[in-house]
């Protein structure tokens, strides 16, 4: 409790972003010692001019009950990096937030995320394959990521609410409010199938400099960045920059070749992105990974796919290997009811996690 107060009154004050904190936690040790700090020793942080050093200085006396309270209305929760609920995939970035605000559930499964963002004003034809590709991620077990903008961003989330998956809306301004306002319900239906998060303060309006920033959070919650339809100076591509950078693979769906609309997208194809058609290109892209996975329990998966399986799923698909069994050899293996392994099987065939072959015959996709 005591480390979330003095993280919020460190977020509160005016200057200090996400890496500023890290120098000053890199200098200081914790939020306690940042805040206990003299004025002098604050302003030899490298980054840190007097107006921000005497904003932070100030920023012990700020009283955070009011904050509390208003998260405690609007249900949202508050959690630091050292909490046990902050998403694992931020805590490998460079620079996570001082706290998150979350509103909705974060679950471990959403180590299986792909982000799916693109232009605000876009095409019928952008907004079509986003949602065709983002409901296809959902039922295939994966979280789609976005940041609930007009155009691509709320066709990725309405494509994942329609497959009735998870999807997760990164917030360019605080929980306290919702941007663009037409998008109230459709927030209002993310925090109950997946969640909302922001790094801003809860009544903090949407400014410019907040949606880069945002950005780095959408691509660092995901295993891959997907753009869809981006000029050449868009937004999207600064979260496919940050994705590179974070080590996250970056993808690119290909529109029509004269359209404005996607010269940002073709560049990236240009550049090394994977050109993306269907949900098939993604995944057969991401797994096996070449960077593993450690989900919230410690294992680690080099085929983070295995994250969205139940236990029953990932018992049948225990026994299947490349070579072909039959039916019938993988229910005596398995000693469960004929009627549970073929519902099982057929669940991970639409998931495509196997391929059944002549003569009820199934191997692992």
């Amino acid at each position: 409790m005591q480390e979330i107060d003095d993280l919020l009154r460190i977020s509160m004050a005016e200057g200090v972003g996400a890496l500023l904190f890290r120098r000053l936690m890199a200098r200081f040790g914790d939020p306690k010692a940042v805040l206990t700090a003299p004025l002098r020793a604050l302003e030899e942080v490298e980054g840190m001019g007097p107006k921000t050093a005497a904003a932070l200085h100030a920023a012990r006396a700020v009283d955070v009950g009011p904050i509390r309270r208003r998260a405690e209305a609007l249900e949202v929760r508050i959690i630091s990096l050292s909490s046990p609920d902050f998403p694992v995939a931020l805590k490998s970035i460079y620079d996570p937030p001082i706290v998150l605000y979350v509103k909705g559930a974060l679950l471990p499964t959403d180590l299986l995320a792909i982000a799916v963002v693109g232009a605000r004003r876009c095409s019928i034809y952008g907004q079509t394959q986003a949602e065709r590709i983002a409901s296809g991620l959902a039922r295939c077990g994966f979280t789609v990521v976005s940041g609930l903008a007009r155009g691509i961003d709320i066709a990725a989330h309405r494509g994942a609410l329609r497959a009735k998956g998870r999807t997760i809306a990164v917030l360019a301004c605080g929980l306290g409010r919702v941007y663009p306002p037409e998008h109230k319900e459709m927030a209002d239906r993310i925090a109950e199938n997946g969640a909302l998060i922001s790094e801003l303060p809860l009544n903090a309006a949407p400014q410019r400099e907040a949606f880069p920033a945002r950005n780095r959070l959408v691509s660092g919650l995901s295993l891959g960045v997907l753009v869809v339809e981006a000029a050449r100076n868009s937004g999207s591509l600064i979260t496919a920059r940050h994705a590179a950078e974070q080590g996250r693979e970056v993808f690119a769906l290909p529109g029509q070749v004269d359209s404005p609309l996607n010269r940002g997208s073709h560049a990236l194809i240009k550049d090394g992105a994977k050109l993306v058609e269907d949900v098939d290109d993604i995944i057969k892209e991401l797994g096996p990974l070449s960077r593993t996975v450690v989900a919230e329990s410690g294992e680690a998966y080099d085929d983070p796919r295995l994250l969205s399986m139940n236990q029953k799923e990932a018992q049948v698909y225990s026994v299947l290997s490349s070579t072909p069994q039959a039916i019938d050899d993988i229910i005596t293996a398995l000693r469960l009811p004929a009627s549970e392994v073929s519902s099982t099987l057929t669940v991970l065939e639409i998931k495509r996690f196997v391929k059944q072959l002549s003569g009820k015959r199934f191997v692992r996709a």
